[in-house]
């Protein structure tokens, strides 16, 4: 699951441009290497717990470790996405406080 995580979210956070870029290109390198781990794994071509195993999770670990301390430390970056959702929700409030 991290790795379907990593290629799901980091392509959409890649195409939207809400943290830098360097963040999803980590979860999209290391998904790569997480799953053809796993399958390794899968067909016994080595141990869950091994030397490979190990360095091919090191890009997982570091992308979730990395994306987790930027959003709470810095948030999404502004974007014209998240502006124009934004102004409708301001708007959408000031409509039913009865202000315009």
């Amino acid at each position: 699951m991290p790795a379907m995580n990593a290629l799901l979210l980091g392509s959409l956070l890649y195409r939207s441009g809400l943290v830098p870029r360097i963040l999803p290109i980590l979860g999209l390198i290391g998904a790569p290497l997480l799953l053809a781990s796993d399958f390794a794994v899968l067909f016994g071509l080595w141990d869950r717990v091994s030397l490979q195993s190990g360095i091919a999770a090191i890009p997982i670990a570091i992308w979730e470790f990395s994306l987790g301390v930027y959003l709470i430390v810095r948030g999404f970056k502004p974007s014209p996405i998240t502006a124009g959702m934004n102004a409708a929700a301001s708007a959408r409030l000031d409509n039913q406080h009865g202000t315009a």
